[in-house]
């Protein structure tokens, strides 16, 4: 199991919000390749946790923050509907030893990991992630100036 992916695209929403100012659910939806729907229930779930601001309008929304102040756990957690990676199945079999002691035995090995990419998605800031695209469209620019030179 995974992560869905509507965590990457808050990121990718974001990032567009950092980079390029207000831009429209319908241009962000073009970046992402998803439907303008499926932005606006994600600009929705990122308002509510007062990581972007709405107005009316086109383009009506910006981040609240600085982006250095916005870390991937924040978003992760604005995001995920659950907020726990790891779920354990709920109806082991009682009468069986291994069914008997699973939950409680994996419920502290998960619980460690759990914290451990909380505590990894806390170091890294949304200004992280629009400076390393920044580095990386700067390079580009760069060589495909030095190939038309």
């Amino acid at each position: 199991m995974s992560i869905p992916s509507r965590y990457s695209v808050a990121i990718h929403i974001l990032t567009i919000l950092e980079m390029n100012g207000e831009v429209s659910s319908e241009e962000i939806a073009g970046s992402v390749g998803t439907n303008p729907a499926i932005i606006r229930l994600l600009l929705g779930k990122l308002k509510k946790a007062g990581i972007i601001r709405s107005r009316r309008g086109v383009k009506g929304s910006t981040l609240s923050k600085p982006a250095r102040e916005i870390n991937l756990l924040d978003i992760y957690k604005a995001t995920e509907k659950e907020e726990t990676l790891f779920l354990l199945h709920e109806h082991p079999n009682p009468n069986c030893p291994i069914g008997k002691n699973i939950q409680f035995t994996l419920t502290g090995i998960l619980d460690e990991a759990q914290k451990a990419m909380e505590d990894k998605l806390s170091e890294y800031s949304l200004s992280d992630v629009s400076s390393e695209i920044r580095q990386k469209t700067e390079s580009k620019k760069k060589v495909f100036y030095k190939k038309q030179a």
